[in-house]
């Protein structure tokens, strides 16, 4: 009989991190595991649409609403990392300030360009902007990258001159300067979670990777890579 093979679906935004976990444990576990990542609305169609995925790895309000329609076993969810928002520009180019919410805003209305995401930082950024009244005077400067592109990439071909993404996506990217997180009081943080697709081959293996991504055995390596184990 042959040995269960797991294939999950995740978001870009822990793609490099799970590559890891999922070599870790098929080191560990002898079950070939393969990770998927694409952007995290493509992601959360294809669960939806009952492809055959073992384990999905989303932002958590995504994975609530996949659990919600039944598309997640109920139950079966669970928190992996959190994750913070980081800001960069092109390397070589000048560190504007971002050491306080009002520098921080003071620089975004100076960016020529600023790019941001289609996952859920994205979403908060605009909130973000909102909240400080300036997202019509943003709206001609906002580049969103296409689902898949690294925000940082962007910045590195000097298509925005800020960029905003996950920390975890930034700090591997050559060709930028990552300037550090969101200040106080307008910090964003996403968790990321993990659970069961209802539309799973291999349910028992999926629920021992499941256990094993939030066990304490993958705390530095979460860390690592930029993340805080939720």
């Amino acid at each position: 009989m042959p040995s269960p093979s797991l294939h999950c679906i995740s978001s870009m935004a822990t793609r490099l991190l799970l590559g890891d976990l999922a070599a870790q444990w098929q080191q560990r576990s002898g079950v070939e595991t393969r990770v998927e990542s694409v952007g995290g609305v493509d992601a959360a169609k294809r669960v939806a649409a009952g492809e055959a995925f073992d384990v999905v790895v989303l932002a958590s309000d995504a994975l609530a609403k996949l659990q919600a329609t039944g598309h997640v076993v109920a139950g079966s969810c669970v928190d992996l990392v959190r994750s913070g928002v980081a800001v960069a520009v092109r390397a070589g180019a000048p560190r504007p300030d971002i050491g306080s919410e009002t520098a921080l805003r003071d620089t975004v209305l100076a960016a020529r360009g600023i790019g941001y995401s289609t996952g859920p930082s994205g979403t908060a950024l605009l909130r973000l902007f909102e909240r400080w009244g300036v997202a019509d005077r943003l709206r001609e400067q906002l580049r969103q990258a296409p689902a898949g592109v690294p925000v940082g990439s962007m910045v590195a071909q000097g298509e925005v001159e800020i960029g905003f993404q996950q920390l975890s996506e930034l700090m591997h990217l050559s060709g930028i300067t990552v300037l550090g997180g969101m200040p106080e009081g307008c910090a964003i943080d996403t968790t990321f979670s993990a659970g069961l697709c209802s539309a799973a081959t291999q349910a028992q293996a999926a629920s021992a990777l499941i256990a094993y991504l939030r066990s304490p055995d993958t705390a530095e390596l979460k860390r690592r890579h930029g993340m805080a184990p939720a």
